[in-house]
């Protein structure tokens, strides 16, 4: 099984997002599967233009020189997608939609009906990947990434295959520097990738343990202004002094 990862988080793979893809991915490898980890941030990434000569000029190829040729090349013939990103203002980070917008070179320009609804079909040669989203949110509610998740399944149909979602990430960081008892939380994220790996899906049991509860509403948000309040006034006595 071939795997094809892309971390759209700028903090690369010292983030919060990574704190999940890590043991997702480390599951998929231990597996067997033959895993590939790429950074948007690291990556030249040019905005779709929309002139689709990828479709007719040049099919199947972009006019633009840049590093989504290279992904496109590992991304045809890839058993599994995995996208991974923090929530940004209840959507994906810039740097993935890009990509997103890209991957028309992978599709033909006719319309297939299925369900009733219409879908561009694969070109000749490219994979029918399965897709797992790894998402990390700031915000507490596990429903914050409800429009994520809908952008996601419209764009993929029925390769999506399942999301590992991390409402208030940041609490899960600073617990393991403590030395919390939250391991079991990237336990299942491990668990998920050799499900994924051997079952071609993910039990939904274990996605809901990587997103439990880690602690209540109330205590996050105090615990968030807190830190918001110190790094302000960190700023303001830093400009103060100088």
């Amino acid at each position: 099984m071939k795997v094809v990862a892309i971390n759209a988080s700028p903090r690369t793979d010292k983030g919060n997002t990574a704190i999940i893809l890590q043991p997702f991915l480390d599951g998929m490898r231990e597996a067997g599967a033959e895993v590939e980890v790429f950074y948007t941030k690291r990556l030249d990434i040019k905005p779709c233009q929309g002139e689709f000569n990828c479709w007719f000029k040049s099919p199947g190829k972009c006019f633009q020189a840049d590093d989504v040729e290279m992904l496109h090349s590992k991304m045809r013939v890839a058993d599994v997608w995995v996208f991974a990103c923090p929530l940004y203002v209840w959507g994906l980070p810039g740097p993935l939609k890009n990509l997103l917008d890209r991957c028309i070179p992978l599709v033909q320009p006719y319309f297939d009906l299925t369900d009733g609804h219409c879908r561009h079909p694969r070109r000749e040669g490219v994979t029918e990947p399965q897709v797992v989203l790894v998402a990390n949110c700031g915000f507490w509610e596990l429903d914050n990434f409800d429009a994520l998740l809908k952008h996601m399944k419209d764009f993929l149909g029925d390769r999506f295959a399942g999301a590992l979602l991390r409402p208030h990430g940041p609490a899960l960081a600073t617990m393991l520097e403590m030395g919390m008892p939250v391991q079991d939380v990237l336990e299942a994220a491990k668990e998920a990738g050799q499900e994924m790996a051997h079952d071609g899906r993910m039990n939904q049991e274990t996605l809901n343990r990587v997103s439990r509860e880690l602690l209540p509403l109330q205590q996050y948000v105090e615990l968030v202004n807190q830190e918001f309040r110190r790094n302000l006034d960190r700023v303001k006595a830093h400009a103060m002094a100088t």
